[in-house]
């Protein structure tokens, strides 16, 4: 690729090969914002793993057109989490069908074991938040949430508005 000795062209290569597609993320994510590292929902980690991947192969081209194809992919791969980033912005709340939804796996301190067996969260990973968060008693537990990134949330207190479990399914709570 640079016209050097085999060897050297290896390491010329790795090196600025590497750098220039390293450089390119670093630009991109500061353009877009954190967002792309953040909490992530599952398009958002599947964007990131293959993000890694093809900074891998770009490091690795042995051509030009191999290069910047990686870098066009990549840039692609951030264009599209910013484009749905958008699109669930513009649509105010409704989630996009490549998003989890968020549920509830205790209301009002009842497990709710259907939606634990669905979700595959054990009582232990649940009672591990729950003292996490400093409860103190199941009654004082208005809501467990497991959330889209994969986060559980614990909603306790005297009372819980219905608006703080809007977009949450409560399909399989039982009372």
């Amino acid at each position: 690729m640079f016209g050097l000795p085999l060897l050297m062209d290896v390491v010329v290569r790795g090196i600025v090969l590497g750098a220039v597609s390293l450089t390119t993320i670093i630009v991109l994510v500061r353009i877009v914002g954190l967002r792309t590292f953040s909490k992530m929902t599952a398009f958002d980690f599947v964007i990131t793993l293959a993000t890694g991947s093809l900074l891998a192969t770009s490091a690795v081209s042995t051509s030009w057109p191999d290069f910047l194809q990686a870098l066009v992919a990549i840039s692609a791969l951030i264009g599209l989490q910013v484009g749905l980033a958008l699109y669930r912005k513009s649509i105010g709340g409704i989630r996009s069908p490549l998003e989890n939804e968020p549920v509830i796996l205790v209301r009002d301190g009842v497990f709710q074991d259907h939606a634990m067996a669905r979700t595959r969260v054990s009582r232990d990973d649940v009672m591990a938040k729950l003292r996490g968060a400093n409860v103190l008693a199941m009654q004082d537990v208005r809501a467990v949430v497991l959330e889209t990134t994969g986060d559980i949330s614990v909603l306790s207190g005297d009372r819980l508005e219905a608006e703080i479990l809007r977009g949450v399914n409560t399909a399989d709570v039982e009372t």
